[in-house]
């Protein structure tokens, strides 16, 4: 599957229907005690949120996937939730800590609204107003956005819009159009949101990168090949994929109208760098213009 950068963005209604049916078939995996042992033994991640376990001999409860030694199974017996475990007088594991479970899925639900005010809202809401209609402290939510998205709420916002104004202007026929079909009540916002996540001005990226010089390079990275173009204002794609041609072919589809020069040693000291951002997420990397505040 071939990634470009500032084009996905987590979809909160699908992701919700895609939570309710693998919350439904865990349940239907995990019906009897015999398949509870088994993914017990086993370790089974898929078994996680579906059951809890306890055991007799130390007062404890776990995980289904718990890394504590295995107990004897006749000591062994299991719940639906944390809570029915501890009216039966167990106490929470402190290596795997299932007591959590409930705490994670209200932290995976907060987060799933505020993706959705994000994609909502023309402007991008504080994280003030974020954190507030979770009902989570600032920090502390902005830690839980991260560790679920791998995104912060800002860059979440920017990829998003950056999905908007590519998206607009290459199904629109005119920059106006894409304006307000990207849904920007001025073209103010418009613009200050195209000149940081195109690398061009709008009428050039919509003209298939016209009367502009684009430098690309094609490097590897853990996820297979990696290709950056950039303008001279900045970088205007990254795209990762298998076939290190098939990025070199969309680019050319992309910017048919530009003048595409094959990446030099100096310009593949860019392509280093976004190879930085895909092994290392959290690592301080600058890219110019356009990269900053994208999914990578």
């Amino acid at each position: 599957m071939n990634l470009k950068a500032g084009n996905e963005v987590l979809r909160p209604d699908a992701g919700n229907k895609v939570m309710r049916m693998q919350s439904t078939l865990i349940q239907r995996q995990f019906v009897t005690d015999d398949q509870r042992w088994r993914a017990v033994v086993e370790r089974d991640p898929a078994a996680q949120g579906a059951f809890v376990y306890s055991v007799k001999t130390t007062g404890v409860y776990c995980r289904p996937a718990c890394g504590a030694r295995l107990a004897r199974r006749e000591n062994v017996s299991f719940y639906a939730t944390a809570r029915e475990a501890e009216r039966a007088g167990f106490r929470a594991c402190k290596r795997c800590h299932p007591d959590r479970a409930a705490e994670e899925a209200g932290h995976a639900a907060a987060v799933t609204k505020a993706c959705a005010t994000i994609v909502k809202s023309e402007e991008a809401p504080s994280l003030d107003v974020l954190a507030g209609a979770s009902g989570i402290s600032v920090s502390h939510f902005h830690r839980v956005f991260k560790s679920l998205t791998g995104l912060t709420p800002k860059a979440y916002a920017m990829a998003h819009r950056a999905r908007r104004v590519r998206e607009a202007l290459q199904g629109a026929t005119t920059v106006t159009e894409a304006v307000y079909k990207a849904g920007f009540n001025s073209g103010g916002r418009f613009y200050a949101t195209s000149a940081k996540v195109l690398g061009m001005k709008a009428r050039e990226y919509q003209g298939r990168g016209a009367g502009r010089k684009i430098r690309f390079a094609v490097g590897q990275c853990s996820l297979g090949a990696i290709l950056v173009a950039a303008s001279e204002r900045g970088v205007c794609a990254i795209s990762l994929g298998e076939d290190p041609d098939r990025l070199v072919r969309e680019l050319q589809d992309q910017f048919s109208r530009a003048e595409l020069v094959g990446g030099d040693a100096a310009f593949e000291k860019l392509v280093a760098k976004a190879v930085a951002l895909v092994e290392r997420p959290g690592a301080a990397v600058k890219l110019p213009l356009v990269m900053q505040g994208t999914p990578f």
